[in-house]
């Protein structure tokens, strides 16, 4: 079963003890993170981050002072200390630089504040939000480098569906994103809302150029790839101008082989990261071409 970033979310909120809201309320500069970053911050763990390093570490040992429990000094693990603070609200200005051992030159306003349970249904419906409008990826193939792409990519701010003909293939696919099984995946290009970007790389050239064919053929997609050699482009190439009535614009949008061939790798893994690298910074281009903020 498909595990969200929104049940992450709320199964720490119900968990996690006193919460404190560390935000980044403004910035100048060079800075790690763009305001509105924030993180989540309880006695014994975080979610999320502000941008790591030394601002992080003030920030939380500031947020954890506030919720009056801190943990020992000489571990992660407890005893858990309690100390008398009265704060729910307060800023941190953060220069980043050498005072505290980092070089990014900018500087950093931090947000603070205890949880209460109406910041915490807020934070949750905004996120509820942000994942029902996150663009999509659509990965036809749960072989090798199938399932290695899913897990590239299950950390990255997009909503991941691997689409298989074969059931045995979707078993051990990571749980951070969505499985469909089907008679027909050319059906779910057709369904895919539009800014989706697709990845083909089944165990069937013959449904791979179906596939292709059908994404090429709309006009809203961020990314039509597919795995291959250059022999293998270059027969789909003839066969979709012949027979499946493409056009050469149309073909000139497919990027074939995934992610480039600049790096003579062929381990699934490898393939992977290249081309999850590949997928997100179309996918990132065409939001801000459709006018989509990008944080």
């Amino acid at each position: 079963m498909m595990t969200s970033k929104v049940q992450d979310l709320k199964e720490f909120l119900a968990g996690a003890g006193p919460v404190a809201l560390v935000e980044v309320a403004g910035t100048r500069g060079s800075t790690p993170r763009e305001k509105g970053a924030y993180m989540l911050v309880s006695p014994l763990a975080t979610h999320g981050t502000i941008g790591g390093g030394q601002l992080e570490y003030m920030a939380i040992d500031k947020a954890r002072q506030m919720s009056g429990i801190l943990p020992s000094r000489k571990g992660v693990l407890p005893p858990i200390h309690r100390i008398d603070v009265q704060e729910v609200c307060a800023t941190l200005d953060v220069p980043l630089g050498p005072e505290i051992g980092q070089c990014c030159g900018g500087r950093v306003e931090v947000l603070i504040r205890l949880m209460d349970g109406v910041m915490a249904a807020k934070l949750i419906a905004v996120a509820e939000a942000e994942e029902e409008h996150l663009p999509h990826l659509y990965i036809f193939g749960g072989g090798h480098v199938g399932k290695a792409l899913a897990a590239s990519v299950s950390l990255l701010p997009i909503h991941v569906v691997v689409v298989e003909t074969r059931a045995e293939e979707l078993e051990g696919i990571t749980e951070a994103v969505e499985t469909r099984l089907t008679a027909m995946p050319e059906e779910m290009v057709r369904l895919a809302p539009a800014g989706s970007a697709f990845a083909v790389l089944t165990h069937d050239h013959a449904l791979d150029f179906l596939i292709a064919a059908e994404a090429l053929k709309r006009n809203d997609t961020a990314y039509v790839g597919m795995i291959g050699s250059r022999t293998k482009k270059a027969t789909f190439r003839n066969w979709f101008l012949k027979t499946a009535n493409g056009s050469k614009a149309e073909f000139e949008r497919l990027v074939s082989p995934i992610g480039g061939d600049a790096v003579k790798d062929k381990r699934p893994q490898v393939i992977a990261a290249l081309a999850a690298a590949e997928m997100m910074a179309a996918l990132v281009k065409h939001q801000i071409k459709a006018g989509v903020e990008v944080a």
